[in-house]
């Protein structure tokens, strides 16, 4: 499968300290409550459905993620609102950068700070995200030739096998749908969202493949970051 990067799922540990916990349950909360307001109904709402498991993968108490839903009919709550940032890294990898923030003029000063410090730089919008193409990402436990024929009949684009499992990618409105599926052929999803998956990819080796980790450590460590991806290999 192209585009599959070593970069492109988040490097989150179990064993993480309180802030860490902390900064994810926020992240979290930021993408609960934006999912939340297309309705409050997880049965009729997928995109607020994928958010609830994704939290209760991260182990969310279920205080944060009320609390999180009930931001949408609080007035006096901050709007959130969603952003795409685009920038390159060392090596001349692309990199998108998805964000949730009530504050566009604190995130974007923040995510430039992130980049120029770590050898990377700003881009202008678009010229890096005609290298992605938004897709629906699924993590499935299982592998082997009668799983991956599981995944293509609950309709899946394309279907990759490494160490740990499966790779099944969709079309994004079908993401919700393809996790039904596979989970009824009776394979076990272990995690299931929306990426942007690269379409091209670019070498990135020795000194530059060093600072490239710790730029996307350094954007993922912000707050208002919900989600790095790269082209890089």
């Amino acid at each position: 499968m192209s585009g599959h990067s070593k970069w492109a799922t988040t490097k989150r540990q179990k064993a993480v300290v309180d802030a860490k916990r902390g900064a994810l349950f926020t992240k979290i909360a930021n993408q609960i409550a934006i999912a939340a307001r297309s309705g409050t109904d997880p049965n009729m709402n997928p995109s607020l459905a994928m958010m609830l498991e994704k939290a209760r993968q991260a182990n969310m108490p279920k205080v944060n993620i009320e609390r999180a839903i009930a931001r949408v009919a609080d007035k006096n709550a901050a709007a959130l609102i969603e952003e795409t940032y685009e920038g390159y890294g060392p090596g001349g990898a692309g990199i998108i950068i998805e964000v949730a923030t009530d504050n566009k003029n604190r995130t974007m000063p923040e995510v430039r700070n992130a980049l120029s410090k770590n050898g990377g730089r700003m881009a202008d919008p678009g010229s890096v995200m005609f290298q992605f193409a938004r897709k629906g990402w699924v993590e499935v436990s299982d592998k082997g030739e009668e799983a991956m024929m599981v995944a293509l009949d609950a309709g899946a684009e394309d279907v990759d096998e490494y160490e740990d499992g499966l790779i099944v990618l969709t079309a994004p409105s079908d993401l919700m749908k393809v996790r039904a599926n596979l989970i009824d052929g009776g394979l076990t999803v272990t995690n299931a969202e929306l990426k942007y998956i690269p379409t091209s990819s670019v070498s990135v080796t020795g000194d530059d493949e060093e600072k490239l980790g710790r730029l996307l450590d350094a954007l993922d460590d912000l707050d208002d970051v919900t989600a790095v991806h790269t082209n890089a290999e």
